[in-house]
């Protein structure tokens, strides 16, 4: 469950992300093995940094038989999704349905991470600016002092290239959960077609 804009620092990160085999192998692998669905983890620094926060803790109505999409999450602006357990929950549905999940929660941490990261550096610069400027963090309203977009537009500039790395690893990441997902998604719903096709037929020799 992706965002294109998860928050001020998310939508200048996207922005500078729209500017093999080897990669998807894993989750084929994983796909017919029969594992537990778990693609590559965050980096050792990402954990660490981690925010106590996993996803909304919204709850959808315990007798719904559909996924239910909760509010954003305070920390990472995506919109957690709670999907629905199916009493007679194939392997195979249960492998996609945990592959969703743990994608999820992986989509969760990277963008409240960055957001977090994103806005502790900004008040630094901020502040940093105001002070060699000889300016004080109000004004004389009141209110708080903030940089024009002409002086912003260096910290987004330094911002984008120091985590360039970070980006491309999880647009990599992305796209090979992507992948396969839609991979699991095309075995279920071809289960889901012989199963039907298989009670036709028992039906008709009945």
């Amino acid at each position: 469950t992706r965002s294109c804009a998860a928050g001020a620092g998310g939508r200048g990160v996207m922005a500078a992300l729209r500017r093999g085999r080897k990669t998807l192998l894993p989750p084929l692998c994983r796909a017919f093995s029969g594992r537990r669905c778990q693609l590559a983890p965050e980096r050792g620094a990402e954990r660490r940094d981690a925010t106590p926060s996993r996803v909304s803790r919204f709850c959808p109505p315990r007798k719904s038989c559909h996924d239910w999409i909760g509010p954003p999450d305070k920390y990472s602006n995506l919109r957690p999704v709670h999907f629905y357990i199916p009493e007679n929950e194939s392997p195979l549905e249960q492998k996609l349905r945990e592959l969703r999940q743990e994608t999820q929660e992986w989509n969760q941490q990277f963008w409240a991470n960055q957001n977090l990261t994103f806005s502790k550096e900004k008040e630094e610069f901020i502040h940093s600016r105001l002070k060699a400027e000889g300016l004080g963090l109000r004004t004389e309203s009141g209110q708080k002092a903030t940089l024009n977009a002409e002086e912003m537009a260096g910290f987004y500039k330094e911002f984008l290239s120091k985590n360039f790395q970070k980006h491309m690893y999880y647009n990599r990441e992305w796209y090979k959960r992507n992948f396969a997902i839609t991979f699991f998604m095309a075995r279920v719903a071809l289960e889901r077609i012989w199963s039907k096709l298989r009670l036709k037929r028992k039906k008709s020799r009945s």
